[in-house]
């Protein structure tokens, strides 16, 4: 009897498991769909069939965020210790930079500048001899600058430079004459006077502001340093380096030859306003 009972009791019980089998299934799949076992990052990266992997974002002129933009620029180079160590710390940090060169120094170190073009880094021309172009005739500005962009040209295969007068001075011939767009700064630590990098750090750090060009030479190792340091610090307030070009890009500004450029703030300081009038 307490056998036969037994089997009587699981027979009915085995058809209400059944059913709640039955109702409870639906719900446990649904739950899986909603909630994965496995990663959710593992899905967010993953590609859709046929295409490659996403890459990290390139930070292009005008899709900066509202991001603060700075251009640092290096004068008088190259020198290859220097101007070397320059390149490894900015690559390391994932920053470009704008070189105003020496044409002068342009020979022996055509590496050394191809590297910079190479690297994303803009350059430019600062005169063959580093002198002054105001005063002189064609014949002697040509001397200085269009033989310094024939160098360049035939080091780099294009011709796209920008001009920094040395000292920043200029005269209506010099803007007639250059070519393409002439570019000053609106920082200046001065960094040959002293060699004091802390000093130097000091200053740019106090004066930078979004749009702002800094100047400074890579020819001296204190002001690599200086440099690389300023970079970290500027980093840290949320700075983004950029090249010139693309400082103006993005603010949505055409740099044009004749035409004389500090700085892109919001209502274009540019220096042309002044120069021209």
């Amino acid at each position: 009897m307490r056998q036969h009972s037994g089997k009587s009791n699981l027979r009915g019980i085995l058809p209400a498991l059944l059913l709640l089998f039955g109702l409870t299934l639906p719900w446990f799949c649904y739950m899986l769909l909603l909630f994965p076992v496995f990663p959710a990052a593992v899905q967010a990266d993953a590609a859709e069939p046929g295409e490659l992997p996403a890459e990290p974002r390139p930070q292009i002129p005008g899709d900066y965020g509202g991001e603060k933009l700075i251009a640092l620029t290096f004068d008088d180079g190259p020198r290859r210790s220097t101007t070397t160590r320059l390149l490894d710390g900015l690559s390391e940090r994932g920053v470009q930079a704008t070189f105003f060169l020496i044409g002068a120094q342009i020979e022996g170190n055509e590496d050394v500048i191809r590297r910079m073009d190479n690297e994303g880094h803009q350059i430019g021309i600062h005169t063959y001899d580093h002198v002054k172009l105001t005063g002189l005739n064609r014949a002697d500005f040509d001397a200085q600058v269009e033989k310094s962009r024939m160098l360049l040209k035939e080091t780099l295969g294009h011709n796209d430079f920008l001009l920094r007068p040395p000292y920043g001075m200029l005269d209506d011939s010099v803007k007639a004459w250059a070519g393409c767009p002439i570019i000053l700064w609106s920082i200046d630590p001065e960094d040959w006077d002293d060699k004091n990098a802390d000093r130097e750090v000091q200053q740019i750090v106090s004066e930078a502001q979004d749009g702002s060009i800094i100047l400074m030479h890579d020819i001296f190792p204190e002001s690599v340093d200086a440099a690389l340091r300023v970079v970290d610090a500027l980093h840290a307030q949320g700075f983004l380096f950029c090249t010139v070009d693309e400082l103006f890009a993005a603010r949505g500004i055409e740099l044009e030859a004749r035409k004389v450029s500090t700085d892109p703030k919001l209502k274009m300081m540019d220096l042309i306003a002044k120069v021209d009038k």
